[in-house]
């Protein structure tokens, strides 16, 4: 079959990466999507079993660090576009290892777009598009909002990792004429995220009365952004976006990490048919984490303003949808938690 576009998400069998995948795949049938994955802890095939028969999809399990690999990717499959999610994310994964943040989000990103670039001797048509964090920005005041002209301050290792990232992507642009895109987004929720995050985490801990672990006072503010909204999102940037543009994604959701918790308490009771507010005895205030960022907060006007696009999920109906989800799929969450969703990969594709 010949298609009209071969596009390349790497990272496609993570969180953010599975639900841009299905949509991809489902809403371009014109278009071959190739998911390269590494596969790490946070990456599971699992969520793409809908779509792993599609004829327009081919998942690769590959390593964007290794040069040689994704040279000859390039050459086998001669992307149209590449729509680079492939990250290592987890900000207190990175204060105790470093080096792996440093490894795969920057040194795999410069491998990256030299694929491109050196595959792209005539770039027209083609679209290098790198996807990044808020967190870059560094950390707010009660008052203010990230925009695409704030300064970068990152305060972690991650962050660090991922400012130093879109930096190189954008050098791409300027010296080399590699035609890149970006977007910085907030925090997302929604289906198939890895336990480790906070809401998962939090509903999964509820659901077993385990304690609920807080940093800090709970005083830390984010902006919570359903995931299917940010895939159409990357999906209006990746068609409509500006070369060389930088846009925020965000979710008009602001929320205290405390009062965050304290919903999701009550939401979970109620759907487990529990005393209203029973599981808040669960919450556990343990020591913060080591340059932790107050709060975070996005302005999105420019990309409602040039693209068109918002969010069409808010809180009170995305936490339940959510916590609605975990519940109805505790056998995917207790594969996830057990390290028995690592096995799918070998059963459906077998060892290289």
């Amino acid at each position: 079959m010949a298609f009209q576009q071969t596009i390349l998400i790497t990272g496609g069998a993570g969180f953010i990466g599975s639900h841009l995948v299905r949509l991809m795949v489902n809403q371009y049938p014109a278009y071959h999507i190739v998911n390269l994955d590494k596969l790490t802890y946070a990456g599971n095939l699992e969520n793409l079993k809908d779509v792993e028969g599609s004829p327009n999809y081919t998942f690769i399990k590959g390593d964007i660090t290794k040069e040689a690999q994704m040279q000859q990717l390039f050459a086998d499959y001669d992307f149209d576009g590449v729509i680079h999610l492939a990250a290592e994310s987890h900000v207190d994964r990175s204060i105790s290892n470093p080096m792996s943040f440093i490894e795969t989000n920057i040194v795999g990103t410069v491998v990256l777009l030299n694929a491109a670039r050196f595959r792209w001797k005539d770039a027209a048509g083609k679209r290098f598009y790198h996807i990044s964090t808020d967190e870059v920005y560094g950390s707010l005041g009660e008052t203010g909002y990230f925009t695409e002209e704030t300064p970068y301050d990152p305060r972690s290792p991650y962050s660090a990792s991922k400012a130093s990232s879109d930096h190189l992507v954008r050098a791409y642009y300027h010296t080399y004429g590699l035609p890149v895109v970006l977007s910085n987004c907030s925090n997302n929720y929604g289906p198939y995220q890895f336990p480790e995050k906070l809401l998962p985490l939090m509903i999964n801990n509820i659901r077993n009365n385990k304690p609920l672990p807080v940093y800090g006072d709970g005083q830390y503010t984010r902006d919570w952004l359903w995931v299917e909204d940010h895939a159409s999102a990357i999906d209006l940037i990746y068609h409509r976006g500006e070369v060389g543009e930088t846009y925020n994604i965000g979710g008009n959701n602001e929320w205290k990490n405390i009062g965050l918790v304290h919903q999701l308490c009550d939401i979970v009771d109620e759907l487990l048919g529990r005393q209203p507010g029973a599981s808040r005895s669960l919450i556990t205030f343990v020591k913060d984490r080591p340059g932790h960022d107050r709060r975070y907060a996005i302005d999105a006007s420019k990309i409602k303003r040039e693209l068109g696009w918002e969010p069409t999920i808010q809180a009170a109906e995305g936490l339940r949808r959510t916590a609605e989800w975990y519940l109805e799929n505790t056998e995917w969450l207790e594969r996830v938690t057990s390290g028995a969703y690592q096995q799918y990969y070998e059963l459906q594709y077998g060892e290289e």
